[in-house]
């Protein structure tokens, strides 16, 4: 049996991986009304290989993890698993078999425990749970896998990076032997981003397998021993990661040449449009996430907010939307008080807000296409006939907008949980870029998407910049934040540790200040 060495980082080079499949596809076909998702798919993953799914959304990838995982079943074609035919009929056929996942939506219960979401539906049928035993166990997977997480805390209480790690050691917990992850660094910083790269060195390490479905390209050539693209349902091709470059990829997964860089055009900065003073504010736990954050940001002006996530983004960004009461400070829009208004008040001023949780904060996932397009905006002409919606223009707004914003969907009365994740953030963009006509509160705008969405996104932001839009723009990706902005602010545990025009900032001292160490400390 032939052996081959991993591509990738330095960790990659201290086990060999064994050729042998431990799972592989035969013309696998799955079809959704009016969508082909996966068109006669054949590949394999090894055992103890670390095997990319690369392509744009809506490609098929998440369907074919899901088809491998029983959450669906194939129109056709057969799967393997150690050589041997299988038909999963639900996830628990998968799981008992040793295959995990961990979705790209989580799948938690949020006022259970970290130890009550691992254990339900894990332990054998009883009365009781025994959770003490599990808790044991998952302190010494948390120790092993150096996963810092307080496994007693309720889920609702974790920041986003940290319900990824509930997921990931679901996983673990049923020790399983091949694990999907479905975009897993969408929601972890570049230090979490790490700590999983580790993670998954130590599980290959172990002889287990990986498939990792991700957008960043970055990220493939960093990690993967080989990448498998697809397009439009179909597979493109397998490849060693050690044949292709980015660029390579790139072409693959979109069919033309991808910019990596973003073109700004430099604009003065107009007059000041929102103004933040001394602003406090307080998290879900009741602790202080905002302490005295001030900040002004002007007409064609992107104002990025460099950190790590939970350092007071989500709540800033809350509080200056109306769904988080502001316990001191001001916020000024054009020289007007509107501190704790509604919501409803604050987005009639002008304000457009793109949330980082697109599917629970963004959209009504069981509404149409047409029908989250004109979210905030029923009540207004020429949305409403009387008491009545007027289907008619509704239904024309969002031919619009689909047809403007690019959006992939059958049709605008298409029930938006079906569209992919770069389809949602489209269809979030179109709706908020109508009513932002003074300033646009950006909250992650580009997480989880691949990187055509990602390229049309930062294009669409710097034309609203140009017409004289404020952004304010909170993301984790550095790249992204050194391209896009005008100026930069970094936060750290709700404090504002300095501010930057970005053709002077320096990554070190952005890297530094982010993790609270200010100029001249050791």
């Amino acid at each position: 049996m032939g052996l081959i060495r991993p591509h990738g980082q330095e960790w990659a080079q201290t086990h060999e991986v064994d050729v042998e499949p431990v799972i592989r596809t035969e013309r696998l076909t799955k079809r959704f009304p009016q969508v082909m998702a996966n068109d006669v798919i054949s590949f394999d993953v090894r055992k103890g290989e670390i095997h990319c799914l690369l392509g744009e959304n809506g490609a098929g990838k998440t369907t074919l993890a899901n088809c491998l995982y029983g959450t669906y079943k194939p129109n056709s074609g057969q799967i393997y698993f150690r050589g041997e035919p299988i038909n999963l009929s639900s996830p628990a056929d998968a799981i008992a078999l040793g295959i995990g996942m961990v979705h790209q939506h989580f799948i938690l219960v949020p006022p259970l425990t970290v130890v009550e979401n691992i254990v339900a539906g894990t332990q054998s049928p009883g009365i009781l749970l025994d959770l003490q035993s599990a808790e044991e166990d998952l302190r010494l997977l948390c120790n092993n896998y150096g996963v810092n997480l307080d496994l007693r805390a309720k889920v609702w209480q974790l920041s986003v990076g940290e319900q990824q790690w509930v997921e990931i050691l679901k996983a673990l917990f049923v020790k399983a032997e091949l694990l999907i992850l479905d975009e897993p660094t969408a929601v972890l910083t570049p230090q979490e981003t790490e700590r999983l790269f580790s993670v998954l060195k130590q599980m290959t390490g172990e002889g287990r397998s990986i498939i990792l479905i991700t957008h960043k390209l970055k990220e493939v050539m960093q990690v993967s021993d080989r990448v498998t693209v697809l397009k439009r349902g179909k597979l493109v091709d397998t490849v060693n990661t050690t044949d292709v470059s980015k660029e390579d990829l790139a072409r693959m997964m979109i069919g033309r040449e991808v910019r990596f860089r973003v073109e700004k055009e430099q604009i003065p900065v107009g007059e000041p449009v929102l103004e933040i003073r001394k602003l406090r504010a307080l998290n879900d736990r009741g602790q202080e996430a905002l302490r005295g954050v001030s900040l002004t940001l002007h007409r064609n002006e992107i104002f990025a907010i460099a950190g790590v996530a939970g350092n007071g983004q989500k709540e800033l960004f809350e509080v200056l939307t109306g769904m988080r009461e502001a316990k001191e400070g001001e916020v000024l829009l054009e020289g007007e008080n509107i501190t704790n208004k509604s919501p409803r008040d604050i987005m009639s001023q002008g304000i457009g807000h793109i949330p980082d949780d697109r599917l629970n904060e963004g959209l009504i996932p069981e509404f149409s296409v047409a029908e989250n397009l004109i979210l905030g905006q029923q009540r207004a002409k020429p949305f409403r006939r009387g008491l009545f919606l007027n289907f008619e223009r509704i239904n024309q707004f969002a031919e619009a907008c689909i047809s403007q914003f690019e959006i992939v969907t059958p049709s605008t009365d298409h029930p938006t949980k079906l569209l992919s994740g770069g389809n949602m953030q489209k269809l979030i963009l179109a709706r908020e870029f109508q009513q932002c006509w003074r300033c646009l509160l950006a909250n992650q705008p580009t997480r989880g998407l691949d990187i055509g969405v990602i390229e049309y996104v930062h294009s669409q932001l710097l034309e609203k910049r140009a017409e004289g839009i404020g952004i304010l723009l909170a993301s984790e990706n550095l790249d992204e934040i050194l391209d896009l902005a005008d100026r930069i602010a970094v936060i750290f545990k709700g404090r504002i540790m300095g501010i930057f025009d970005a053709s002077e900032a320096r990554i070190e001292k952005i890297g530094l200040l982010m993790a609270g160490i200010e100029e001249g400390e050791s």
